[in-house]
């Protein structure tokens, strides 16, 4: 057997807004998306995704030789797009008998062929894998992401996961300048092109530090492992990142971040303090914008989900921001705040903590962030790190603010 298919589920649901416009196996934990773990686990090329079908064309933008919600063959392995699948290869292996392997009441993969192969491919383009199949039933533990708040509290052992199985220790090049220190550098990864300025501590004493290419670190600033940051980023002058911190490719970052994942192309470029949180693409969180992720009482934080509030079970949950999203000076956002799709939030207090998709304003009042102003913005702010909103950007704009309006209109009601 030699072709995978990479799914998502309904449960992509219980990870809005992140999901709006990225298949859930886009999503970033530790150094790699789950699907580039997914694919270096089984070293594969016949790689084949199922995703909701409005995403199809952004995703051909990003490289048109995919091969989405369709597949060719007689056999194949199905694995579930909310997987973390370092070391998933010994626990379902890419060849053998047909079998369900299942974690905890969710599927997390199928090996299938045959009579049963075309009904499971029917069911997986309504985003739901089949269970009715006869075939044996398989119960493995793994790590499905369920909840956005789970991305971030695996991050730190996905970098330490990832680290290892690229296998760059101790690897420094680029310009590293005098009076940088470099604490276990054997747990250290600085990639080509990299500039690490005076007075900068890299400590990897308790977790490995992976630096990709042509970042800029500039001086009196602390890192502290485990941690990645992604090619091209810049880190500004007195940054103090700690543990179970990813930054991805083209962010621009500064003040104070811990656990927390920026998926790329974001900034949070002056101080304040972002805290076991999520921040989509093309963010921009304003000078002084802090994010509390601990409330007083130590209580679990409640996180709004799919509409309804959930128990995270977990005292140390922070903000979720859906890309694009922007925040004015000295925002403030409370434990647990989920920020939909393209929203424009400023204000001196804390806004709601849940706030629908394309809106616009903050405590004194909000309305709608039109697609014609938001997409208007969105282009300026490509433009700038010299990328394209292209058509199908528009399109998938345009289908977005459809698709969120019930929640949007529900919200506005709510908060006249």
């Amino acid at each position: 057997m030699e072709s995978i298919i990479i799914y998502e589920d309904e449960g992509y649901r219980k990870l809005l807004p992140l999901t709006y416009n990225r298949p859930v196996f886009d999503l970033r934990c530790g150094i790699n998306t789950i699907r580039e773990k997914i694919i270096r686990e089984y070293n594969t090329k016949k790689i084949f995704l199922f995703c909701q079908g409005y995403l199809k064309e952004t995703l051909l933008e990003s490289d048109n030789n995919l091969l989405i919600n369709q597949f060719t063959g007689e056999s194949v392995l199905i694995i579930n797009g909310r997987i973390l699948a370092n070391g998933l290869k010994n626990k379902v292996p890419l060849d053998g008998e047909d079998c369900i392997y299942t974690c905890k009441g969710e599927i997390a993969a199928v090996r299938v062929s045959g009579n049963n192969l075309k009904k499971v491919l029917n069911s997986l383009k309504n985003l739901h894998l089949e269970k009715g199949i006869n075939i044996k039933s398989k119960e493995i533990n793994v790590d499905i992401i369920e909840y956005s708040w789970n991305l971030t509290q695996n991050n730190s052992k996905e970098i330490e996961s990832d680290f290892s199985i690229i296998n760059k220790k101790g690897d420094i090049n680029g310009t590293i300048h005098e009076n940088v220190n470099l604490i276990n550098r054997s747990e250290i990864f600085i990639s080509q092109g990299t500039s690490i300025y005076p007075n900068v501590v890299i400590d990897a004493e308790e977790g490995p530090i992976y630096i990709g290419n042509n970042v800029k670190i500039l001086p009196h600033t602390a890192i502290v492992g485990p941690v990645f940051i992604g090619d091209n980023s810049l880190v500004k002058v007195g940054s103090k990142i700690y543990e179970g911190t990813s930054i991805g490719e083209y962010c621009k970052v500064a003040g104070e971040i811990e656990s927390s994942i920026i998926h790329s192309y974001s900034n949070k470029q002056h101080d304040g303090f972002l805290g076991h949180s999520y921040v989509g693409k093309w963010v921009n969180l304003g000078a002084g914008t802090s994010v509390s992720d601990l409330k007083n009482n130590y209580g679990n934080v409640k996180v709004y989900v799919d509409g309804e509030i959930v128990d995270s079970n977990f005292r140390f949950v922070g903000s979720f921001i859906g890309d694009h999203s922007k925040t004015g000076i000295n925002s403030m956002f409370n434990t647990g705040t989920v920020i939909g799709y393209s929203c424009n939030i400023f204000g001196t207090d804390y806004p709601p903590k849940y706030i629908a998709s394309f809106i616009w304003g903050g405590t004194k009042g909000f309305t709608t962030y039109t697609p014609e102003k938001s997409i208007q913005t969105a282009k300026i702010v490509m433009q700038r790190r010299n990328v394209s909103f292209t058509k199908a950007d528009e399109k998938l704009y345009r289908e977005i603010f459809r698709i969120t309006e019930k929640e949007r209109t529900a919200f506005l009601q709510e908060h006249i």
